[in-house]
């Protein structure tokens, strides 16, 4: 079962949504005040749910602009001898498929080959969009201010050697039954099996909430 985000987190950023969508297209003064208002509300009630500082938050918040939508998140499962190549993140110290958030002007594919060049150091080729799950439906433990579609791609390498980057401290291939340690936020145990099972049978489709 899904770990359910609390109550105000999801009604938090809900609000944040409707305030960043009203003030994008919004031509009345007296609706932007609303909407301006609305936002500070989401800020507020984000800082007391989650013990943030209440004008941290509202400056990420005002940092948005345009339409709200859900941010991307792209991750390669690439094999080599039955085993998938998992990164060690520096900033927890735990291990996950490579990815992170996809970037303007390329292909969700492009993205998610670039950041297993940046994170691992291996030249790679996506070869199936595997899943595409949402954030807080996946069993991801952290909770997060945003709403996030992750993507999730069958990879081939090509070329190139393992080597540690600025985000990643070890680079390394594990079976299927020996995971290490996971940075759950990123990538779960479920996740990767279930990529294991797409490497296998290629023509499954792909999977999504």
């Amino acid at each position: 079962m899904p770990l359910d985000d609390p109550q105000w987190l999801r009604i938090a950023r809900e609000l944040r949504a409707i305030a960043q969508t009203g003030l994008t297209f919004t031509e009345d003064r007296f609706d932007r005040l609303r909407y301006e208002r609305v936002r500070e509300l989401a800020a507020s009630m984000l800082a007391q749910g989650s013990g943030a500082d209440y004008q941290v938050i509202l400056g990420v918040l005002r940092e948005d602009r345009g339409y709200a939508t859900p941010k991307v998140d792209v991750r390669g499962a690439a094999f080599v001898d039955g085993r998938v190549l998992l990164v060690r993140e520096i900033s927890d110290g735990k291990w996950t498929l490579p990815g992170g958030w996809a970037d303007v002007n390329q292909t969700a594919g492009e993205c998610v080959v670039r950041e297993i060049a940046e994170e691992s150091g291996f030249q790679a080729r996506a070869l199936k969009l595997a899943a595409v799950h949402d954030y807080q439906r996946s069993n991801h433990p952290a909770r997060h201010i945003d709403s996030i579609y992750k993507m999730f791609f069958i990879c081939e390498i090509t070329g190139g050697a393992a080597r540690a980057s600025d985000e990643t401290s070890e680079v390394a291939f594990f079976p299927r039954h020996e995971l290490p340690p996971l940075s759950l936020g990123r990538t779960t145990a479920a996740l990767i099996d279930r990529m294991f099972q797409h490497a296998e049978h290629p023509d499954l489709p792909a999977d999504f909430d």
